[in-house]
């Protein structure tokens, strides 16, 4: 069975399925509401424990209801949480989402100021454990540490590049694979063109480097050549989670083994047909309904 690590954030999403996304301020009425626990890591383990990886999260709540219902949430749904560290007298982290009705989404994140970034506590842990360690850059001080120690162990790590105030440089140069939304490649390197992009990117790393783009898919480098894996045609209800979920499956798929190509259209499937039901986690298939998917455009 892979084994496998996921580092960063856990968040209470907070989603209004409303007609088109606001363009001005005003009052509005949204057609639905959910709530479900999101994060870049926590969503990322959830994807890699239902494709049937062992999975530890591993991160930061506070002791109050939310935190409560996340990891509740995360031991339903196979992913282990006993090396997540709850405050005393904390609040948890959470977001507010509006889902319009193409699927596209506004995300306000609020990270909680009581969840402390001090990491040192991470080197309790064995990291040799796990067959890869992935991690968001939300919690940057958490994604440094696993990654030092995980390489210190031969483990391959997976990095989630999204957007963060702070540089992660260092971040990508710990990494194996390193993995960019499109809005966090472009904010760490300043280029728009995508192979521009990626290769100021592969300076940085030994690793391999890769940017999602949505419905356009996943461009990645090796030995310095542009790869593409087109994004798949679905009925797209919800896009939120997706890169979560790819960056799980990607995580899963490196860790099983076999070409890069495969990794990323495997990753690729999942992340699609998780667009085609409401919320970050409930539409994430299984291995077999992956596959099964993926033979129709073979």
């Amino acid at each position: 069975m892979i084994r496998v690590a996921c580092v960063g954030i856990t968040v209470m999403d907070r989603i209004y399925y409303v007609e088109g996304l606001p363009t001005e301020g005003g009052k509005y009425v949204a057609k639905r509401y959910t709530e479900v626990g999101g994060g870049p890591a926590a969503t990322a383990a959830v994807a890699a424990a239902k494709l049937g990886a062992q999975v530890d999260f591993i991160g930061r709540v506070g002791d109050d209801d939310t935190g409560n219902s996340l990891l509740a949430e995360l031991d339903a749904l196979g992913v282990n949480t006993r090396y997540t560290r709850r405050y005393h007298g904390a609040k948890s982290s959470q977001s507010a989402i509006m889902v319009d009705a193409k699927g596209e989404r506004i995300i306000v994140n609020y990270p909680s100021p009581d969840l402390l970034h001090d990491a040192q506590w991470l080197s309790d842990i064995d990291f040799s454990q796990w067959d890869v360690v992935l991690a968001d850059v939300r919690w940057h001080d958490g994604a440094k540490q696993a990654f030092t120690l995980a390489r210190q162990a031969g483990v391959m790590t997976v990095l989630d590049g999204d957007v963060t105030p702070q540089d992660i440089t260092e971040l990508v140069a710990l990494s194996d694979h390193a993995a960019f939304s499109e809005p966090g490649l472009a904010r760490l390197t300043g280029k728009v063109d995508v192979e521009d992009a990626l290769k100021q990117a592969k300076m940085l790393t030994n690793g391999h480097v890769y940017v999602t783009r949505g419905a356009e898919g996943c461009y990645w480098l090796q030995e310095n050549t542009l790869h593409h894996q087109p994004g798949f045609s679905v009925q797209v209800i919800d896009t939120t989670g997706a890169g979560d979920v790819f960056h799980g499956a990607l995580a899963f798929s490196l860790a099983s083994g076999g070409p890069l190509h495969d990794a990323v259209r495997f990753a690729s499937g999942v992340a699609a047909l998780k667009c085609t039901r409401s919320g970050g986690r409930a539409g994430i298939p299984d291995c077999e309904q992956t596959r099964s998917f993926l033979s129709l455009f073979v």
